[in-house]
């Protein structure tokens, strides 16, 4: 780990932490409270995907639909508009929707090629924006003076990673010489929980290509359905829970290379302060 022991972690004047775990549990709400402090830089990973990596993707997505409105079309043809997507820390709505849903067209649905296809390109973003910690750590405080960082990241991180080659995942390997790898995890409570807030509001996910293609036979074949049939919301809703325990095992194998906090104690986090110290009782119980 980048601090061996709670007190290299209590005597670091630049502390330098990554949240990783399912979307829900914490991590920013974290990032927030320490950004709001002054002296913590926030890097979020989905941010950096959506204003650096796919932003081309989503405005070129947003202008395909819009040249199908004949008013827009003429507009757009004589330049006289300009279309962007507004992506703030959150508010991701743009990048969502552009990573879609597979199944029916006619039900808001993607074609399943296509759906892997924006897949991958979230991949490549994704692993792309975690390489760029370095680089932000250094930005951070050379250009801004902050001296310590936080790495934001999204519940797919677990997903690029290959915990056959152990710490020389690359992934693995860049992150963690740079950052505190921190597992925000839940328990049964949290899992059914989220669970039941995606079941109310089911969103876009990023999957591992195996993963997908796995459970999507499965939905298919279940169902008795053709891939233009499928009700996206149904199959994403039937696939959340069996995302979550595809994760666990993975999350647990990163968290092999940092700490873990449970999120009932993530919740009790009120200052800078309380952070510091359960950091510094997760490293010695490591």
């Amino acid at each position: 780990m980048l601090y061996q022991n709670a007190q290299d972690w209590l005597d670091a004047p630049h502390k330098r932490v990554l949240f990783f775990g399912m979307s829900g549990l914490g991590k920013t709400f974290l990032s927030t409270m320490l950004r709001k402090q002054g002296d913590w830089f926030h890097y979020s990973i989905d941010y950096r995907i959506g204003t650096r990596y796919m932003d081309e993707y989503i405005t070129d997505n947003l202008k395909t639909q819009a040249m199908q409105v004949p008013f827009l079309r003429d507009l757009l043809l004589s330049d006289s508009i300009r279309i962007a997507p507004k992506i703030r820390f959150d508010h991701l709505t743009p990048m969502a929707t552009y990573l879609g849903k597979p199944g029916a067209p006619d039900k808001g649905g993607l074609p399943i090629e296509e759906y892997r296809r924006r897949q991958s390109q979230f991949r490549t973003a994704e692993t792309a924006a975690l390489m760029d910690t370095g680089h932000f750590i250094e930005r951070a405080e050379k250009i801004y003076g902050y001296p310590h960082f936080i790495c934001d990241t999204g519940g797919s991180i677990c997903e690029w990673i290959d915990p056959a080659l152990c710490e020389n995942d690359p992934l693995i390997a860049e992150l963690s010489q740079h950052c505190l790898l921190v597992w925000l995890r839940g328990d049964e409570a949290h899992t059914q929980h989220l669970i039941d807030r995606f079941d109310r509001d089911p969103k876009p996910m990023a999957y591992q290509p195996e993963f997908l293609a796995r459970v999507w036979e499965d939905y298919l074949l279940k169902n008795s359905l053709k891939a233009d049939e499928v009700e996206p919301d149904s199959f994403i809703r039937w696939t959340y829970a069996q995302a979550l325990a595809h994760r666990q095992p993975l999350y647990e194998h990163m968290a092999r290379y940092g700490v873990s906090l449970c999120a009932h104690e993530v919740s009790a986090i009120q200052t800078p302060q309380d952070f510091t110290a359960m950091i510094a009782t997760a490293i010695d119980a490591a």
